[in-house]
């Protein structure tokens, strides 16, 4: 079978790629060369216009035919003018100069702008190599100021290309000398790295000796710490292993050889046996021929029964089938209608702490595992009669490892489905309970550390930890999440370590809320929208604008209390919110 080499292919592909981009930008610079001379030129076309429209202009007017001539012959001895034309007020031709195929070219294109002769055309024929321009002859007298004529300036493509010429040559040769090096480098650089050590490490595989599985491990080539070096090591262990294997080999087939022995001498005693016991055996064969006979009769009976129960056994099967088909009906079903009347504002929260929680749960598998492993590599060493006292030691010191790990993760899991559990009752209902509220903040902002988890803000809680009143938990819940939600998207827009304090206080049956960031705070045009529904600065990355309404609408309506917002550009924003105990 042809081999291909994967070094040969991976450099044919990268100076491929080379190649092709190199020639993309070489023809693009070209290209850039050509338009950015080609405007070099118009701009002179128009350097010409102003130098010589006096002159001709006063000579038209004056119909002096010898100066209009000198002049045209003057400007088509000009190396970048191919052509000129010039045409009286009445479109009568008065001069026309050029070569070959370009006086076709000029009758071509000044007949195409004497409609407009009054107004400054532009002229670019690519087809034919041709541009230019063509201008009027305006004569002034008595302040009044007439069209005399028109002229039309051709230049040509061949005088760009005269221009750029040596830049070309430059910009091509350029390009091949860089390719040249580039293929001189990678192909020395891919058989040093990847070629020659390839080569040796299987010239060394194919000296494989299974006689002496020993002496065919591969030798030190002093190669980096890379994948070769992987690849040794891994062979020369699977060599080890095969040594291995080879002993025991050899001792088990000493061990059938023993066991063959064994078995011969329990043979002829075996045969001893039989022969008393054939004698015996023939008059019980006698009875048992009576027996089978009934048997026959019975077994008869059994195989009509036996059909009678697959039929039966058949038509249960399809319709467990089908009672099966129709309870994963069911249950889909049920999915759907459990999934349509989750609320939408708890299914990014779910999501996110569904994230949160598979990491313990999967450091805690990856643990269950790894004990897994420990449990099977200890009965193989006691099945082996190779355990010591230091494999104990370190079986012990893992597993209690892993312990530690899965009940730390697992912990953390149920930590953190509590806390969004009760926030998610709570905002699934507008029941009155008695809340703790130093507890119930710390459950919702563990509920938001999925989002939180991602960025270095600070928020600070200051509440005593006996508080408790009755009140809507899910309305406060709503009012919490909402806030520190709208600090984190909004106010700490392009801050890395913002700071939240949340300072709770509870006199003459009232509950006073302060909460305050140090964010980038409000314009008074924007604190004037703040509660206005739908008003969003954030609509293109899906804002609804309805974060501060929910809020006042929680404070105002549910908990019949009152709401106070102030901030300053710079300087942050905080709320007031006081309600009364609902008890």
């Amino acid at each position: 079978m042809k081999v291909t080499s994967i070094s040969r292919k991976l450099l044919a592909r990268v100076l491929s790629t080379y190649f092709i981009l190199t020639f993309i930008v070489t023809c693009g610079q070209i290209a850039a060369e050509y338009f950015n001379t080609k405007s070099h030129i118009t701009s002179e076309l128009l350097t010409l216009e102003k130098t010589f429209s006096g002159g001709l202009t006063r000579a038209v007017w004056e119909l002096n035919s010898p100066q209009i001539i000198d002049t045209a012959e003057g400007l088509v001895a000009i190396p970048m003018i191919k052509g000129i034309t010039i045409i009286d007020d009445n479109n009568k031709l008065i001069a026309q100069m050029g070569t070959g195929s370009m006086l076709t070219s000029i009758d071509y294109l000044s007949s195409d702008v004497q409609d407009n002769s009054s107004e400054y055309q532009n002229i670019d024929s690519f087809s034919q190599g041709l541009f230019g321009h063509t201008f009027p002859l305006i004569f002034e007298f008595s302040g009044r100021t007439i069209q005399v004529g028109t002229v039309t300036l051709l230049s040509s493509n061949e005088v760009i290309f005269n221009r750029i010429e040596v830049g070309i040559y430059f910009l091509i040769g350029n390009a091949m000398v860089k390719t040249a090096a580039l293929i001189f480098l990678f192909s020395l650089a891919f058989s040093k790295l990847l070629t020659n050590p390839l080569n040796e490490l299987t010239e060394q595989m194919n000296q494989l000796d299974l006689e002496d599985p020993e002496a065919s491990k591969l030798e030190t080539m002093n190669y980096e710490q890379n994948e070769l070096s992987i690849l040794e090591a891994s062979y020369n262990n699977l060599i080890d292993e095969l040594v291995m294997f080879k002993d025991k080999y050899a001792q088990a087939q000493n061990e059938i050889v023993a066991a063959n022995n064994r078995l011969d001498d329990q043979n002829l005693q075996l045969e001893q046996e039989v022969a008393k016991k054939t004698s015996s055996l023939s008059t019980t064969m006698l009875k048992m021929e009576l027996q089978q006979r009934d048997m026959l009769q019975q077994q008869d009976q059994m195989k009509e029964e036996n059909t009678r129960r697959k039929k039966t056994e058949l038509t249960l099967i399809q319709t467990n089938k089908d009672l099966q088909t129709l309870i994963v009906k069911l249950n889909r079903a049920k999915e759907r209608l459990l999934q349509a009347e989750k609320m939408a504002s708890l299914g990014s929260l779910s999501a996110e702490v569904s994230h949160e929680i598979n990491t313990p749960i999967g450091v805690s598998i990856t643990s269950t595992s790894y004990l897994a492993d420990l449990l099977t590599k200890i009965e193989r060493d006691i099945s082996g009669q190779t355990l010591t006292k230091r494999s104990i030691n370190d079986f012990i010191t893992n597993a209690r490892q892993s312990v530690d790990m899965i009940g730390n993760n697992l912990s953390r899991a149920s930590e953190l489905n509590t806390s969004y559990k009760q926030v998610a009752v709570d905002q699934l209902s507008d029941k009155i309970r008695i809340v703790n509220i130093a507890k119930y903040i710390d459950e919702i902002i563990q509920s938001l550390h999925p989002k939180l988890k991602k960025t270095n803000h600070k928020i600070t809680i200051n509440c005593p930890q006996e508080l408790e009143i009755y009140c809507h938990a899910g309305a406060l819940s709503q009012i919490f999440t909402n806030l520190i939600i709208n600090s984190v998207l909004h106010g700490f827009e392009n801050i890395n370590r913002g700071e939240i304090t949340i300072t709770v206080e509870f006199h003459d049956e009232q509950l006073h809320i302060h909460y305050e960031d140090n964010g980038l705070g409000l314009s008074e045009e924007k604190m004037a929208h703040l509660y206005e529904p739908f008003y969003t600065t954030k609509a293109s990355q899906g804002g609804t604008g309805l974060g501060t309404h929910i809020i006042q609408t929680l404070v105002t309506d549910t908990l019949n209390g009152t709401l106070d917002a102030y901030s300053k550009p710079n300087e942050g924003l905080s709320y007031d919110i006081k309600f009364n105990n609902m008890r």
